[in-house]
């Protein structure tokens, strides 16, 4: 479903990258909000929660609805899967099929966020995890009814970092919010946080160094060569085997000399986790737990569902450049957020019109519209 990582250079500065898994390709969008932005988020039963924005940021956002030629789609609509601050902080959506459940009932004079707006407002109020985290504990937050995903709860969990390095997971779980502190930086998908870290206790054993030979009786074992140092890590794409492969790759990566060595490092990292199409398939007959739009024809239509990796983002968090790759394309393209500061407002940029963008696409989306 989703991989996300850090991932720190050779003067400590910090990289962020993720993948994102479905069955199809989704409507989504390159979106920028400057700082003064109005948002909003409703809850139902609960009065609006109104805010405007402080730290302009870069976000791929997913319409929550179809729009129509008498309800066009407007910015609140977007909900942030994906995205950087001008302070360096990040959000990232993740699949966490079990976050519904019974939520702490919120008195009803009091506004409450909606689970799928958190990234919007996370990005827009906070320069660190820590401030996020000082808010969250303040500000009722509440799963609601996705009606794009056929009327599910929201099935997420989420994950922040910033530029000093600090980690954040907010997860719903069976409708409980737990937030934990993540002292290894990655994450996945199920089973919850906690119990990941539970199972990389497992691991202890792993090291970066190849044991090269080893003697049985007199015969002397020789591996023809290097790479025997990941024979224990697990081998299947599942979210379990993922959040291992993610904490081995962004500890015993080697640390680049510079920025740009460091974000060409970080691609070649979320290289181990990008999946083609066909790789792992699921008939109807199987129960599955894959995400879909109901309705949403976009692709090759098969017998069988399979996950791929829709889009990587790569995020320079010193320099607040923001990188992707669509499935359709081998190359990134680049977004830097310093250079959007003093647009006069919302830009919406569609991904169908980045599969062919190479290099520096800033200025495209200064020329974008909004909704």
């Amino acid at each position: 479903m989703c991989t996300s990582l850090s991932y720190r250079d050779a003067a400590g500065k910090v990289y962020f990258g993720r993948t994102l898994e479905l069955t199809q390709d989704l409507p989504y969008q390159v979106m920028f909000i400057p700082s003064g932005t109005l948002l909003t988020s409703e809850v139902s039963g609960h009065p609006s929660l109104d805010y405007a924005a402080k730290h302009d940021f870069l976000a791929v956002a997913m319409p929550d609805r179809i729009p129509s030629s008498s309800a066009p789609m407007g910015v609140s609509d977007l909900k942030t899967v994906e995205g950087m601050n001008a302070e360096g902080l990040t959000f990232s959506v993740l699949s966490y099929p079990t976050a519904g459940g019974e939520q702490a009932s919120v008195e009803a004079t009091l506004a409450v966020l909606a689970a799928s707006d958190l990234g919007t407002w996370a990005l827009s109020q906070f320069a660190t995890v820590e401030e996020l985290k000082v808010a969250l504990n303040k500000q009722p937050v509440m799963l609601e009814m996705l009606a794009l995903l056929g009327n599910v709860e929201s099935p997420f969990h989420y994950v922040a970092h910033d530029a000093v390095g600090g980690a954040l997971v907010i997860e719903f779980d069976r409708g409980q919010l737990n937030i934990y502190d993540n002292p290894v930086g990655v994450m996945t998908n199920g089973p919850s946080f906690d119990w990941h870290l539970t199972n990389l206790d497992n691991y202890t054993f792993l090291t970066n160094v190849d044991k090269t030979s080893a003697n049985f009786g007199t015969y002397r074992a020789v591996q023809p060569d290097s790479g025997i140092a990941t024979a224990g890590l697990p081998a299947s794409n599942t979210s379990v085997g993922r959040f291992v492969r993610a904490a081995y790759y962004s500890e015993y990566t080697e640390k680049a000399s510079t920025p740009d060595l460091a974000v060409q490092t970080l691609a070649h990292i979320m290289n181990n986790f990008d999946r083609p199409r066909g790789v792992t398939i699921d008939f109807p007959s199987e129960s599955t737990a894959h995400l879909a739009v109901p309705g949403l024809t976009e692709g090759p239509r098969t017998a069988y569902a399979t996950e791929f990796t829709c889009w990587t983002n790569l995020s320079d968090l010193e320099r607040k450049q923001f990188f992707l790759r669509t499935y359709q394309s081998i190359n990134y393209t680049r977004f830097d957020l310093a250079s959007l500061a003093g647009i006069d407002g919302p830009r919406v940029l569609a991904f169908a019109q980045m599969n062919t963008l190479t290099g520096d696409s800033t200025d495209r989306l200064k020329e974008a519209k909004c909704c």
